[in-house]
């Protein structure tokens, strides 16, 4: 698909990212942070945090759940376990180094996934919601906090000129609602409980998927 970035692209920006990333963007993404953790806290007992990055998210998270994230910058990863240790965060089971669209868990072994600022960050989205879903237990939730692009206007021009750069610094700005609607549409085992904008200026969207069972096989098709 056009416009996709590679996993070595994301690396090297998060590298360089990591010794001021909190500065930066902390601010920034507080609100759209607290609301999917609050999301997740409504169901509760065993999280993931993908892209957990500098672990920024961790002193959030209520000590009354168990909490393993895991990001694909290990300088970025560095910073979180240094933040667990200075802090005796003893609610985090495990940090881990690993590939999004690669969980290394089981099949429902999760009662909500929370991916915060990720999946325009990933050079599959599809396959690696795809992962999420796999390790979410029925009932459970995949909750997303992202920027979204414009679906018309200045604002989409912007975004698409934008891209290429955009995609040197790791992530895709014109990356559109449409897509998680149609990776919805043809995963089966997902369903849509709640879009709503976050600040700042809703530039960025809270996105839940609750995980329902898969759909049966029909007509010597197999289900997902």
């Amino acid at each position: 698909m056009a416009g996709e970035i590679d996993i070595s692209t994301v690396a090297k920006a998060y590298a360089r990212w990591a010794p001021i990333y909190d500065l930066v963007f902390g601010a920034v993404f507080d609100a759209g942070r607290k609301a999917s953790i609050a999301a997740a806290e409504r169901i509760g007992g065993r999280i993931l945090d993908v892209g957990i990055g500098t672990g920024i998210s961790l002193m959030d998270y209520s000590a009354a759940n168990r909490i393993v994230g895991v990001d694909y910058s290990e300088p970025m990863l560095r910073k979180a376990h240094g933040r667990v240790a200075d802090h005796r965060l003893a609610h985090v089971d495990a940090l881990a180094v690993m590939d999004a669209r690669h969980l290394g868990f089981p099949d429902a072994f999760f009662d909500a996934v929370v991916a915060q600022y990720v999946i325009t960050a990933v050079p599959d989205p599809e396959a690696t919601l795809d992962e999420f879903a796999r390790v979410t237990k029925p009932g459970g939730e995949i909750i997303l906090v992202n920027h979204l692009g414009a679906e018309s206007g200045p604002r989409r021009a912007f975004e698409q000129s934008f891209a290429p750069v955009a995609r040197r610094l790791g992530w895709r700005p014109e990356f559109r609602w449409e897509r998680l609607a149609q990776w919805v549409g043809g995963h089966g085992g997902v369903r849509v409980v709640e879009r709503r904008p976050m600040p700042p200026f809703g530039h960025f969207s809270l996105i839940r998927f609750e995980r329902v069972a898969a759909r049966k096989a029909t007509d010597g098709g197999s289900a997902r």
